[in-house]
């Protein structure tokens, strides 16, 4: 089971992070944060190989979002700056590419 937690509303370039808690250490497994605006299909954000030495974002936010895993609080995080209002969508973390957390609302706008 993964428990999401920390989205919200936030002005453009403010910043938001997301927090996803497993039962279990996260580390050793594929590490991902997904999202899915209105009208549109879900979309890769940002994962983290298994070990943690490889990541992968997508374009649109590179240099905004950082994805990391902390074993010692079974946590996956997403730590969120300089948000556009583009960026609002549900947010959803993945893990092991099988569990899915509950989804988090980030609403970007003045």
């Amino acid at each position: 089971q993964l428990v999401e937690s920390g989205g919200g509303w936030v002005q453009p370039g403010g910043s938001l992070k997301l927090s996803c808690t497993a039962s279990q250490s996260v580390s050793i497994y594929h590490m991902a944060w997904y999202r899915q605006a209105p009208g549109k299909q879900r979309e890769l954000v940002a994962r983290m190989l298994p070990g943690g030495e490889r990541t992968y974002y997508l374009d649109a936010v590179k240099g905004r979002l950082t994805i990391s895993g902390d074993d010692d609080e079974n946590t996956i995080y997403l730590q969120m700056n300089h948000l556009l209002p583009e960026d609002t969508a549900v947010y959803y973390c993945n893990l092991g590419l099988r569990y899915w957390g509950q989804g988090t609302q980030v609403t970007v706008s003045p």
